[in-house]
């Protein structure tokens, strides 16, 4: 037995530490690819900074790989324990598939241990330094020269398209000013950069601009100098507290706490449909910051969910094929990402229960994968 034991922990160790970081290299692809080497093109980060970016996703990347890896790995070893017969071997020796499975199933508590971390804690943590950092690279514009040749979005509010740029000289600087619609185009200019506030100072020589008006018509403008300094501080999203979604669940408890306790004082003059329509708020952010708490502890117990309904479904599927045991993996954590989805969709709508809407994944595979096993054991 405790061959046995050893055999198919083993196995599905193996397996999992390969689907893991297959599943993590895949998640990681698409950021890389959308926000840390377009930085590294652009010129805006050095291969240090690239590779520090994609340390602090990993630990949030893993929140999702390392459930859908146990998935994966289960029925990949347990379909191969079937299809060899294994299986119908040990039964013939007096085991039980329950006393068999006990091992991989106190694996997947670990996991789920594991997985609360990474969840409630890690994975928080290193998504807000990760923007952080992109941010801090963004906004370190003394030793970046400004990308020559395409629009550069950085900066909220505006798109610019510099000719060229010999230190901070430029030449056929062209500004989208997108709040009033307006064009600007300078042959020269300059910038520098307040390194204490992080904001860019852009001086154009000889602009010209073109603002459509309402009735459609251009209304032409030129300056001798103009500058460009407000609304360009990039870094003002880089301090103060994170986003409910990227809070750990010590700050989401704290911040559940503060808003309870929060009392609104009846300013003067503010009719009570006013204050009524502030403490609706202030509930729809309770509800949210309530929401994600359980969303959090719900996620972590994803590792023992997806092994309990893995085990029978490998044994049913009596396969080898690995892209088999793949695909209903990802289907089955597509069904599961999808109450995930929806939980996220009404976290400021109470009256839908989303925190319920979080733990039905959870109840929903551990019954069936209950119900599968004890099938599987009995031979049905």
């Amino acid at each position: 037995m405790k061959t046995l034991h050893k055999y198919l922990t083993l196995q599905v160790l193996a397996s999992l530490l390969l689907t893991v970081a297959v599943f993590t290299f895949v998640l990681l692809l698409g950021t890389v690819l959308k926000e840390i080497l377009l930085l590294l093109v652009n010129g805006q980060a050095r291969i240090g900074t690239v590779l520090e970016a994609i340390g602090l996703l990993i630990p949030f990347v893993c929140v999702y790989a390392l459930p859908m890896g146990l998935l994966t790995a289960t029925l990949l070893v347990f379909g191969r324990f079937s299809a060899d017969q294994e299986l119908t071997a040990a039964r013939a020796s007096g085991v039980s598939l329950l006393s068999l499975v006990a091992p991989v199933l106190l694996l997947s508590l670990f996991c789920c241990g594991v997985s609360a971390w990474f969840n409630m804690d890690l994975g928080p943590r290193s998504r807000v330094e990760y923007k952080n950092l992109i941010l801090r690279a963004r906004a370190d514009l003394m030793t970046v020269q400004l990308p020559v040749g395409q629009p550069i979005y950085d900066f909220p509010g505006y798109i610019f398209l510099v000719g060229e740029n010999r230190g901070g000289d430029l030449k056929d600087v062209t500004v989208e000013w997108l709040k009033y619609n307006t064009t600007i185009y300078a042959p020269q200019g300059q910038y520098a950069v307040d390194t204490t506030n992080n904001v860019l100072a852009l001086t154009l020589f000889n602009a010209v601009s073109s603002m459509v008006t309402t009735n459609g018509n251009a209304m032409l403008s030129s300056y001798g100098t103009l500058q460009i300094t407000n609304a360009l501080n990039i870094s003002t999203n880089q301090t103060g507290k994170p986003k409910i979604s990227d809070m750990t669940f010590r700050q989401l408890q704290d911040n559940a706490r503060n808003l309870e306790q929060f009392n609104l004082p009846a300013a003067a003059g503010a009719s009570s449909g006013e204050l009524r329509a502030q403490f609706r708020a202030i509930e729809k952010m309770i509800g949210q910051t309530r929401a994600e708490m359980n969303r959090q502890i719900a996620f972590s117990f994803a590792c023992f969910s997806f092994a309990l309904v893995g085990i029978p479904l490998g044994i049913r599927m009596h396969r080898r094929e690995t892209n088999i045991g793949i695909a209903i993996a990802l289907a089955l954590v597509l069904v599961y990402y999808s109450f995930v989805i929806l939980g996220n969709s009404l976290a400021a709508r109470p009256e839908f229960a989303p925190q319920l809407i979080f733990w039905l994944p959870n109840f929903i595979f551990q019954a069936v994968g209950a119900v599968l096993l004890w099938r599987a054991n009995r031979g049905i």
